[in-house]
């Protein structure tokens, strides 16, 4: 099995500095959206943290591995916020402590809580997995109804067909093929409503009964 030197490239005896340095290139070529992949991503961001914690290499490799499965089979622990109930609270989309608001709002378990995305589940997968009825409509990434905003952590995106690179840099993702690929999210989800998704959005016959207002 690789050891952490070998994942990031670099020697044992490398500085701190050269590390560092190496683990910026690694992570930013084996991300999802720039050609990687989310397995080699988080053994990227594995390896990092176990030299961070003081690594040292040893003769049986075998705890180290039963460490990454852990890790691997861990998923991501996702916080989820429906968009709709916003303008119900006064909360502003652009409020730092928006989930710690709403942490403390008393919302339906629907409209707030959190759940685990295992590994190789979309995000919109994982919803309706654990029972929750979240916007979609053609799940081929060529439609806006699935949208997210992805407020803390990172969502790989293998189709999009339809978000412009603007909508990208305001951290809006389509969660019908999106894999989370750190650790925790925290995500506004059915945020198809927004203005600038209007034009991009599909009639939401598969969901028309969970928002009938829709």
């Amino acid at each position: 099995m690789a050891s952490p030197f070998d994942v990031l490239r670099v020697e044992p005896d490398a500085s701190e500095e050269a590390i560092e340095q190496a683990y910026r290139e690694r992570v930013i070529e084996a991300h999802p959206d720039h050609g990687g992949s989310p397995e080699e991503f988080q053994r990227v961001r594995t390896a990092y943290k176990q030299l961070q914690a003081g690594y040292e290499p040893e003769v049986d490799t075998e705890p180290e591995l039963e460490d990454e499965e852990s890790y691997e089979q861990a998923g991501s622990r996702v916080e989820y916020l429906n968009y709709a109930v916003l303008d119900d609270h006064g909360w502003d989309l652009d409020d730092d402590d928006l989930f710690g608001k709403a942490a403390e709002g008393d919302l339906d378990h629907e409209d707030y809580g959190e759940f685990l995305v295992e590994p190789h589940e979309s995000l919109l997968e994982a919803a309706e997995n654990r029972g929750f009825m979240w916007p979609f409509a053609c799940r081929g990434g060529a439609c806006a109804n699935c949208a997210v905003i992805v407020k803390q952590g990172e969502l790989s995106m293998p189709v999009n067909n339809i978000l412009p690179p603007e909508m990208i840099e305001q951290d809006i993702r389509l969660s019908c093929n999106g894999i989370p690929v750190t650790d925790e999210m925290q995500v506004l989800y059915n945020v198809k409503h927004l203005p600038e998704l209007e034009e991009l959005r599909l009639p939401p016959r598969p969901f028309e009964q969970a928002y009938p207002g829709d």
